[in-house]
């Protein structure tokens, strides 16, 4: 069967190629094109027909500063479904995108299934009605989204979270902390910061600064960032040399995020996926977000937002196991603040919030979401 995926970003991505190589071994003749990136092409032999780096924008203004490169994105994606006539379509997050695609492709009688569920129940809750309505199947990663669907009449099945099996397979392959401050030119009589700003170039522009401030503060460790897929170390020369770090730059490493992370005595995590991963690898962190830190727009969310949090490890725990600091907010001092209490070993708040990351596991399940949501569409492929 032919299948078109839908990512519109790297974790996306990352989880999208584990349902492609899932697919694959139910369906051993299965046929893919996409949209995503390089770990799709990996999983599925076939080079995307847009790269989710074209793709990624961020915030209304960049949206629109970008509007007719996203109508020739969905121009796109409909001659695809018009000329190579899917079995399937399967999306990935990126709502705005992906309900429209899902809307079209539902137009031609072809099934629509969502793998990770828009954040509906944070904001847009509107868009409940377009997933009743055009999408087959709903597979979630976040166990507190079934009872959320549930309210709103629709059922979909908690098929386990790609994170937990994924980080597994790639902790099996991480080095010792040793030879990774080795192999990566870092100083082994300090701790490490991880920093991982984002994957859009506007949220790195907007969090790197006041994260490495606040590191700067403390003697005795490391500020080492965590480069996104698909943003070149130009970029990251470019953003370092205008916040004054021509000299002394901290170190950047590429496609090493999660080992970073789990080898680092603390994180600073702009809130999206990487905060859930920081939390499965156990590693103390401070979520910031800071996009342009203004508190007309703070003010403007707080009320938008139908959630008490906004991290993934704290709307699982539903508890604040893990500080946000959000928009203005966010700043080196307030972040200072906090990472301090995580750097320290006898660190009450350390101990609490590592103790939350296990209750955080448990919910999760070990249960291999891939797998589940590739054999449910498989079978409702077959049957129909």
């Amino acid at each position: 069967m032919k299948y078109f995926v839908i990512a519109g970003e790297a974790s996306g991505d990352i989880h999208a190629a584990r349902l492609i190589k899932a697919l694959s071994e139910q369906d051993t003749g299965a046929q893919f094109k996409f949209f995503g990136g390089d770990s799709m092409e990996q999983a599925s032999g076939v080079a995307p027909s847009v790269h989710y780096k074209d793709m990624a924008y961020m915030g209304f203004v960049e949206v629109i500063k970008h509007l007719g490169a996203i109508m020739g994105f969905m121009k796109k994606a409909r001659g695809i479904i018009d000329e190579w006539k899917p079995d399937a379509v399967i999306l990935v997050d990126y709502p705005s995108f992906n309900l429209k695609v899902a809307k079209y492709a539902h137009s031609l009688g072809i099934p629509a299934f969502y793998y990770i569920s828009p954040k509906v129940w944070a904001w847009k809750e509107y868009r409940v009605k377009q997933i009743k309505k055009y999408i087959t199947e709903m597979y979630s990663i976040l166990p507190f989204e079934t009872d959320f669907y549930a309210r709103h009449g629709y059922k979909v099945e908690y098929v386990g979270n790609p994170s937990v099996n994924e980080i597994a397979d790639a902790s099996a392959r991480f080095s010792s902390r040793e030879d990774f401050i080795a192999a990566n030119g870092l100083d082994s009589g300090k701790d490490i910061v991880a920093i991982l700003p984002g994957s859009r170039k506007k949220e790195i522009e907007d969090n790197l600064r006041e994260m490495l401030g606040a590191v700067s503060r403390f003697h005795g460790v490391q500020a080492v960032v965590g480069g996104a897929p698909g943003l070149p170390a130009e970029f990251y020369e470019n953003v370092l040399e205008q916040l004054g770090y021509a000299e002394n730059k901290p170190k950047i490493l590429f496609g090493k995020s999660m080992e970073l992370v789990s080898h680092a005595k603390a994180a600073l995590v702009t809130s999206g996926t990487a905060t859930l991963e920081t939390a499965i690898l156990k590693t103390p962190q401070v979520v910031c977000f800071r996009m342009g830190g203004s508190k007309i727009v703070y003010t403007l969310y707080s009320k938008i937002l139908k959630v008490k949090y906004v991290s993934l490890p704290n709307l699982i725990a539903d508890a604040p196991v893990v500080k946000e600091l959000l928009l203005h907010y966010c700043n080196a001092d307030t972040i200072a603040c906090e990472l301090g209490e995580l750097l320290a070993d006898d660190s009450p708040r350390r101990s609490k919030m590592l103790a939350g990351y296990d209750e955080i596991a448990a919910r999760l399940t070990t249960a291999e979401s891939a797998g589940t949501a590739a054999a449910r569409i498989v079978k409702m492929l077959c049957g129909r």
